[in-house]
């Protein structure tokens, strides 16, 4: 494991040393005080600082292990569920071994909470909690790398500039993850590609398999390496997304003008309004081992994809921004089978993401609306696929 000590997560034996030095970080204290009161912090940061620090001083005390840890995090993570979600419902997870170790591949439409909910259904699955991939892009703070490393997160080099320099670290975070599950028999959470889908359209990059099969030895089978990763898409659907109107306002930017220039500190802003946002109905669909013949990436991209887009739940939002944006109605379900919605409320749930759409600026809001309907148009493209 030596070999992959600048990438990999915190051991038990590196844990107190590591809280020690974040609870003595003062960003810590400002940025926890910021995020849960953001008004009172406005005018009385100074008096919630060291209020939050001794209350962050009071619950990790006892913190000693990775899971110590962990069973901090998700009180935490209740707390948000309860406040930011009407509901939280999971598919597919009992037809995974609670005791094996998968690859999980997901659709990315949220920076922290994709991970996270996958996460939280393991846990209370009582499987083995995730190493979750992540990009030090997002790493732009000393505390915001040791806490994410705490929570089991693996680092995604992705500030390499010289070619040999760049497959020198994909070759390395391929390794690690076999390692991981082979080796170690833990699961791992991996994005389906680099970057949110923020125009809703759920597709895996190439290039996130072929980092996968780098480590694969000239004398294995391509197909045999591919089936011990026990690759497990999994499908995340929001009802509503926190940052809509911030991914149309990057959009519209680059569609309009050519590209778009993130501001410092960005992505911990995305962040943020991702955890503490009114998320809806969220749903995670856990998808089957990949135990196909795989000829090469682009199968297992194919398989990937057909299922990532077959198991994504449509929520009403996403049917109402169809038809908003002109689409026929007929034939789109309002719910899927795992999420039985109430007839009745339709006008009511229509009328509140009408006017979540008209807070958005007019030059944007067919983006987000777009952003919405792309997974009901992605559907019926599989279904005419299916079909043909």
């Amino acid at each position: 494991m030596t070999d992959f000590d600048n990438i990999r997560p915190y051991d038990d034996a590196e844990v107190r040393e590591v809280l020690d030095r974040i609870l003595a970080d003062p960003e810590l204290a400002n940025a926890i005080s910021k995020l849960k009161f953001p008004r009172l912090h406005r005018y009385m940061g100074w008096l919630l600082r060291p209020l939050v620090r001794r209350v962050l001083n009071r619950q990790l005390s006892q913190v000693h292990t990775v899971a110590d840890f962990q069973h901090v995090v998700e009180r935490y993570m209740s707390g948000m569920i309860g406040n930011t979600t009407t509901a939280l419902t999971i598919s597919g997870l009992d037809q995974l071994d609670p005791k094996g170790a998968y690859l999980f591949i997901s659709n990315h439409r949220d920076i922290t909470m994709d991970p996270a909910f996958v996460n939280w259904s393991l846990y209370h699955s009582e499987a083995n909690t995730l190493r979750i991939a992540i990009g030090d892009n997002l790493l732009t703070k000393p505390y915001v790398s040791d806490l994410m490393r705490l929570n089991k997160s693996f680092i995604v080099n992705r500030s390499a500039k010289a070619p040999r320099e760049k497959f020198k670290a994909a070759r390395q975070l391929s390794a690690y993850i076999h390692h991981s599950i082979v080796n170690d028999a833990h699961n791992i959470w991996i994005a389906q590609r680099e970057g949110r889908a923020k125009d809703g359209k759920d597709k895996t990059n190439s290039a996130v398999v072929g980092m996968l099969t780098l480590n694969k030895p000239k004398t294995m089978d391509f197909n045999e390496y591919v089936h011990a990763l026990n690759i497990v898409p999994v499908s995340i659907s929001y009802e509503y997304d926190p940052c809509d109107a911030a991914k149309a306002r990057e959009l519209y930017q680059q569609k309009t003008t050519g590209s778009y220039q993130k501001e410092e500190h960005e992505d911990v802003k995305s962040i943020a309004a991702g955890i503490t946002g009114q998320k809806g109905h969220v749903h995670v669909a856990f998808g089957e081992v990949l135990k196909g013949h795989y000829a090469d990436d682009d199968d297992v991209v194919r398989e990937i994809d057909r299922q990532v887009i077959a198991n994504y739940v449509l929520h009403s939002s996403n049917c109402f921004a169809w038809q908003m944006l002109g689409h026929e109605a007929k034939g789109l379900r309002y719910s899927d089978r795992q999420i039985p919605f109430d007839a009745d409320k339709l006008p009511e749930a229509k009328a509140a993401f009408e006017a979540r759409m008209a807070a958005i600026p007019d030059a944007w809001r067919d983006i987000a609306l777009a952003m919405y309907a792309n997974p009901v148009l992605s559907q019926q493209s599989l279904q005419v696929e299916n079909a043909s």
